[in-house]
């Protein structure tokens, strides 16, 4: 088993076949099969899948590089068919995935009688769990399943391993497992046999039950788009997705909730054109000021006290209303305002009134009661499909984190009595906290913009009257137009239904001829429209309509669980985008850990940690990729300097530990292919992450507080040293400057799980500006431009081609500097810009240790590497 695998995809197939012993009819279990086939044939579609990985020397294991399984299971006496289909652009393949079978006597064998039975399947890469199937009730000889899964691998797995189970309130029992060598996979050919289904000991289990399998692989340049980015404007988008990629949209990309004018210089487009920065809280204010007939928003946050517009230069009537009164006010007028707000379960009784994190949402339910504004507090409630102690996890610890904002607007060339629906997407809530600019100031804001809006989170008992600094926000947004809006107004509804108790959504079909269908904002041959599609994270246990049936689910692009139907497409998109990755990538998120399949296991069980998510893994196999072919490849990750909270707190060491074993994890694999190829170079001329900070000079006429902070604290620290980080909270990738992503979603398994956080995200590109024979410069590679002058301060050549050693040496050259600045001793100029290097230090064999003399991160005790947690579930830090 020490041979490459070449880079491939994997398929699986299982027909319903039964021995003679097991006294079935064989004809009608024939005629099963050729039925079975063809609802195959009715949902199958093409699925480009691959696998790659490099050479792994003297481990008796096996890389699985795969884009998909699409799997449909069934069983019958216990037996499990699993079918796996597949299929390349020119033809169309499958594989099925297993069919076991248990002897007719089953309940005596696992010991409960007939009637009782809650059985189900589960397909697992080594210890990464990758599929599960409903739960079949009240047939233990004779369960069967029908569903698709359409999985993405990126995995280091000696077997492919099949699962069942009995399920029960508190847990379940296991029945027994089967085992398939992923080195009877690699050559590619179908694997076809039946393989023994084993108890816990690896016996066969009484009864000498089997399961059929086939099973096939596949090599990762059948994916045509593998490395080749976005090849024509005909590309279609993400596959197999609840929505589909809508034409002829707008996009409006917003940095921060709000630019002054002139801080953006000179950055040039295609067509002699300039990027100009659009405005986030103006646009948002505008919009909900002239909205008509109905004004929808979700939030994890929305806090009624707050203002949209602060910028003294660009005041606009009525500015200096709060959201709450605004909201109130276009109710009073007949807009229908409806509102779902995240009900923090923590935020009861009187001594925890703001909850544990401060969402302010009893206050702001309380705010809009015996008003024309209905405000739902929503609780993440569980869907159907796990045992007592999983409701009771997610109810307790996941959110509503979706954060979008839909109106009626005018028609773009004004002067029509026709309204269109526009939608805004990303990662701003409407709370507190969330207004600032790219200035990000820490002190010299604090008597205008936001000395009614003081954050500072990191430290206990910080106020206004206690003085900076305060805790700047760095965010992403976007305003999207045209069909691609309706699709966010599709989700609220779906959601509303769900969890919002009165029907008071607008019947839309009521105002035909007010408001116009979905249709095109930009002409085709228009060299600024867009193409867009929208992902989610998101369950039937809060959205409503998704269908109870598996084979359903899998026809719209829906992910089965455990009894749960799941929209999983935000995890599905990234993973799409880094695959036809060419040249670069570029993250900024507010946490960045996951594939914990491929942690180092010395001080922990990797399958106890469930941060299963591939996205990590897969960006750093693309590097890898590029290493084998000697090609150039940078990935540039910008996180918070650490999880906003007291920084000594256990959850935030947690996840300062999740995260650095995360990074160990890439820089390994890294680093690997590095030696393989013979190559000396640093693993961050590859991947660097970056994370942004603030160090400001006293000036006169400051904000001078009444109050100071507790000695020897981190409060008094940072104001004694004038620095703290700015808080990175966007969820965004841009991937060569032709695609973007940006939405609500953290890189976390709470984000992209689907069944736990649920959350919101778009992705697009402009046809006419891909990067295919030269440089893509269109909006994407104006507002990354943008970005890069706000984090750096300055703009060079260098930063047109990102993939360039040049390029990365000079930003990690700027943010080395940076950080020895902002962690200095003294103190005399302002930061010249905010991005700094993350305070670790990458060995050549890629593992992860302290930056010398930087064991804490600056004016705290929190270990910069993070502390693991003997108490804290898991679950709930990844």
């Amino acid at each position: 088993m020490e041979a490459n695998p070449d880079v491939g995809q994997m398929q699986f197939d299982a027909l319903m076949t039964m021995s003679e012993r097991h006294q079935c009819n064989l004809n009608q279990i024939k005629e099963e099969n050729q039925g079975l086939h063809k609802k195959l044939d009715e949902i199958r579609k093409p699925i480009v899948e691959k696998n790659h990985h490099p050479e792994h020397k003297g481990e008796k294991w096996r890389k699985f590089y795969s884009m998909g399984i699409f799997m449909l299971l069934s069983m019958r006496w216990i037996s499990c068919i699993a079918e796996v289909l597949r299929s390349s652009s020119e033809r169309q393949k499958y594989v099925q995935l297993g069919s076991f079978k248990l002897k007719e006597n089953f309940e005596e064998t696992i010991g409960f009688g007939k009637g009782t039975s809650k059985l189900y399947a589960s397909i697992d890469l080594e210890k990464a769990r990758v599929g599960r199937t409903r739960i079949i009730e009240n047939e233990p000889s004779n369960p069967r399943w029908y569903e698709s899964f359409h999985v993405y691998c990126a995995h280091m797995a000696s077997n492919v391993i099949f699962t069942v189970k009995d399920d029960n309130p508190i847990g379940a029992t296991l029945i027994g497992r089967a085992y398939v060598p992923v080195a009877e996979l690699l050559n590619g050919e179908e694997v076809d046999r039946w393989i023994e289904i084993l108890d816990g000991d690896h016996n066969p289990i009484h009864g000498g039950s089997k399961i059929h399998v086939r099973l096939q692989y596949f090599h990762v340049t059948k994916d045509l788009s593998w490395s080749r980015g976005i090849r024509s404007p005909k590309f279609p988008g993400v596959p197999y997705t609840f929505f589909s990629q809508r034409q002829g949209c707008k996009v409006s990309l917003y940095q921060d909730a709000h630019v002054p004018d002139n801080f953006i210089p000179k950055i040039p487009l295609s067509g002699g054109k300039n990027y100009e920065p659009h405005r986030c809280w103006e646009d948002v204010f505008d919009a909900i000021t002239n909205a008509k007939h109905l004004i929808y928003i979700t939030g994890w946050s929305v806090y009624t006290e707050i203002s949209l517009i602060r910028d003294s230069r660009r005041q606009k009537p009525g500015g200096d209303i709060t959201i709450g009164e605004l909201l109130k006010k276009k109710a009073s007028e007949g807009v229908r305002v409806l509102m779902l707000v995240w009900d923090d379960r923590t935020s009861v009784g009187l001594l925890k009134k703001d909850g544990l994190m401060a969402t302010h949402d009893e206050e702001t339910g309380n705010y809009f009661q015996n008003t024309d504004v209905n405000c739902v507090l929503c609780p993440r409630n569980p869907d159907d499909g796990g045992s007592i102690i999983q409701d009771l996890q997610i109810s307790t610890m996941f959110t509503h984190h979706q954060k979008i904002v839909v109106v009626d607007h005018e028609m773009p060339s004004g002067g029509s009595q026709q309204r269109r629906i526009v939608s805004f997407v990303g990662g701003i809530d409407l709370c507190d906290g969330r207004y600032d600019t790219p200035f990000h100031s820490l002190f010299r804001t604090l008597d205008t913009a936001h000395h009614d809006d003081f954050h500072q989170p990191n430290f206990t008992g910080s106020s206004i009257t206690k003085g900076g600094p305060r805790e700047p926000w760095h965010d992403i947004h976007s305003k999207l137009e045209g069909p691609i809006a309706w699709d966010v107004l599709f989700n609220f509804e779906q959601r509303w239904r769900k969890q919002g108790g009165k029907d008071l959504l607008i019947q839309l079909r009521e105002l035909d001829g007010v408001i116009i269908p979905p249709s095109p904002v930009m002409f085709s041959e228009d060299h600024e429209t867009w193409n867009v599609q929208l992902f989610r994270s998101i369950d039937g246990g809060a959205a409503f309509g998704f269908p109870d049936n598996p084979e359903d689910a899998a026809k719209a692009g829906l992910v089965s669980g455990k009894d749960n139907i799941i929209d999983r497409s935000i995890q599905d998109a990234y993973i799409n985008a880094i695959r036809r990755a060419k040249n670069f990538i570029y993250i900024e998120n507010q946490y960045f850990l996951g594939s914990s399949y491929s942690w180092k296991s010395t001080d922990l069980k990797v399958e106890e940690i469930g941060a299963l998510h591939i996205i990590p893994k897969e960006l750093s196999l693309k590097i890898v990729s590029k290493i084998e072919a000697e090609e150039r490849f940078t990935v540039y990750i910008v996180v918070p300097m650490w999880p906003e909270g007291i920084p000594e707190s256990a959850s935030v060491l947690a996840i300062l530990d999740w995260q650095r074993r995360t990074m160990e994890m890439m820089y390994s694999d890294i680093a690997l292919a590095l030696q393989a190829k013979g190559i000396e170079a640093n693993p961050r001329d590859y991947l660097t992450f970056f994370c942004l900070g603030n160090r400001e000079t006293k000036k006169s006429g400051e904000y001078a507080p009444s109050e100071e902070p507790e000695p020897d604290t981190d409060y008094t620290r940072a104001q004694q040293a004038r620095r703290f980080m700015i808080y990175v909270h966007a969820k965004m990738m841009i991937v060569d400057d032709e695609y973007i992503i940006i939405g609500s979603a953290n890189i976390n398994q709470r984000s992209m799980d689907g069944a736990r956080d649920s959350e919101i995200a778009m992705g697009g590109y402009q046809p006419y500006h891909l990067a295919n024979r030269q440089p893509a410069k269109g909006q994407i590679h104006g507002f990354r431009m943008a970005l890069w002058y706000e984090h750096l301060g300055m703009l060079d050549d260098s930063f047109l081609q990102p993939e360039s050693v040049e390029c990365i040496q000079k930003v990690n050259n700027i943010a080395d500097k940076y950080w020895d600045m902002f962690s200095s001793e003294t103190l005399e100029h302002d930061l010249p810009g905010h991005l700094l290097r993350y305070p670790i230090d990458v060995s050549s064999n890629g593992e992860v240790t302290e930056l010398p003399g930087t064991e804490f991160f600056p004016d705290t005790k929190a270990r910069v590497l993070g502390t693991k947690s003997d108490y804290l579930p898991p679950i709930l830090t990844t």
